[in-house]
């Protein structure tokens, strides 16, 4: 039978006849397959969300399971992680004891003692300064030296009751001295470009309160003590020389680094946000050119796929980067203020590396979690970088001294260094971004080796299958 239609097949080949050849069972089968789908499937753009045809209620199925699954992780990302952020504001007051002041005492008089025991009676509760006095004597050039102590870092606070006040004070009661300006007997330093959100709200309440009460409790003693001098006309003095008696001793706060370029709050902090956005954005269309759009993923060898992943985002930070630090020479921002010509150049490096640690962390996730759930990531990646950006490290709960390696306080410091002149820790900052980019420059190459080893293998798999279906289907 089959030499006969072999023999007929010939026959009609030769006199050009139109009877076709034989069909297999599998390409008969995807044949009725296809009919069977343009039978079933409805008319494109006709149908309603509700109708009850098969087709339509399968994929409105498909539809509902997938955002109810995607609203639960969003209500767990809710709960588990924007909590991080509400908890490092939560009673962040509370923590302010964490924080140090000191309390140099130049003068050695009655202002100094009554300075003294009012801080350090106020020390203890939670909400307040851990005050503690430090030996004058640590400063030989006397409260010129406080400034570079409050640069470094050494307190948050320095008050110091200057050198000499009490007895040009008696000196100028004997002598009905107007001229006199108490003002100047007690100075406090601080700077409020070392955390600009703290400084207003923490920081100079810390001042003010117990230094006015201090002010107050010494007029008091002063004009007692004056009025009960009988050697000294009292109501003479109240006429001459008012401020002895009143303003005795009050206080000045010296801001040695304040926060005066209020456009530095878009490279310092909000900024930071942006940079983590725009390092997701080419992480995002990295994996559409590579995977996408091109195919490279499936068509590369692993080594050349590694050495693509690694480099073309590299250089696409570098470029991004340049553009992003120009941005902020748009505004004027003073980069030459303490490093000269070379405070662009650091700017532009630290947002370089600071989009190549936070991108090529993003780069290695969307791998593992697919651009599906990678967005989460992103909220995670975000949130854990924030939350200890805002206030100070030091007065939040002990979880959160993870942020002292977190990208975006290296970045903010070094910004801050360059801008306003805080302590230089500009080497340590970039170490720390190299060590978030040597994590990733593991993590890629390890996920992405075993990715592809398993799209080798599904691949060859397939090609086994092809080719048993091919086999199967020979007459």
């Amino acid at each position: 039978m089959a030499d006969s239609d072999a023999t007929l097949d010939r026959e009609q080949d030769r006199k050009g006849g139109s009877r076709s050849r034989p069909v297999s069972e599998s390409t008969a089968a995807m044949q009725n397959m296809e009919i069977e789908d343009e039978e079933t499937e409805p008319e494109k753009f006709k149908a309603g969300f509700f109708d009850k045809d098969p087709y339509t209620t399968e994929q409105r199925k498909i539809y509902l399971k997938i955002m109810a699954m995607g609203s639960f992780l969003t209500i767990l990302v809710v709960f588990c992680v924007l909590s991080i952020y509400w908890g490092s504001l939560w009673q962040a007051t509370s923590k302010i004891s964490k924080m140090n002041g000191w309390i140099v005492d130049f003068d050695g008089g009655a202002m100094g003692e009554v300075v003294r025991e009012t801080l350090l009676n106020a020390t203890g509760p939670p909400e307040v300064l851990k005050w503690e006095v430090v030996d004058p004597s640590q400063f030989s050039n006397g409260p010129s030296d406080l400034e570079k102590a409050i640069v470094d870092e050494r307190a948050w606070v320095i008050v110091s009751i200057n050198p000499g006040f009490s007895a040009e004070l008696s000196q100028a009661i004997a002598n009905a001295n107007a001229s006199y300006n108490g003002t100047l007997a007690v100075t406090a330093y601080s700077e409020e470009a070392r955390n600009e959100n703290s400084y207003p709200l923490v920081i100079v309440p810390q001042i003010n309160e117990p230094l006015t009460k201090a002010s107050q409790t010494f007029a008091t003693q002063n004009a007692e003590r004056v009025a009960s001098n009988a050697s000294i006309n009292f109501q003479n003095l109240l006429a001459s020389a008012p401020g002895t008696l009143t303003n005795p001793m009050f206080f000045t706060i010296n801001n040695v680094r304040p926060f005066d370029v209020p456009v530095a709050t878009a490279i310092d902090f909000v900024g930071l946000i942006y940079l983590l956005i725009l390092s997701f954005i080419i992480a995002m269309m990295n994996f559409n050119a590579r995977v996408v759009r091109s195919g490279l993923n499936r068509h590369l060898r692993t080594t050349a796929l590694l050495r693509l992943r690694l480099i073309s985002p590299f250089i696409t930070y570098f470029v991004i980067s340049f553009f992003y630090s120009l941005l902020d020479l748009a505004f004027q921002v003073p980069f030459r203020r303490f490093f000269g010509g070379w405070g662009f150049i650091i700017i532009w490096m630290v947002n370089w590396m600071g989009m190549c640690a936070l991108g090529f962390a993003m780069e290695a996730m969307i791998t593992l979690l697919t651009p599906a759930f990678v967005p989460f990531f992103l909220v995670l990646w975000i949130i854990t970088n924030v939350s200890v950006s805002f206030f100070p490290i030091e007065m939040l709960p002990g979880v959160f001294r993870y942020g002292y390696a977190m990208p975006f306080y290296q970045v903010s410091r070094t910004v801050r260094a360059v801008i306003f002149g805080t302590r230089n820790q500009i080497g340590l900052n970039f170490g720390i971004l190299f060590a978030w980019i040597a994590l990733s420059m593991v993590t890629i190459p390890l996920i992405q080796s075993i990715l592809h080893r398993r799209m080798k293998q599904q691949h060859h798999e397939a090609l086994m299958n092809q080719n048993n279906n091919l086999e199967k289907g020979r007459p």
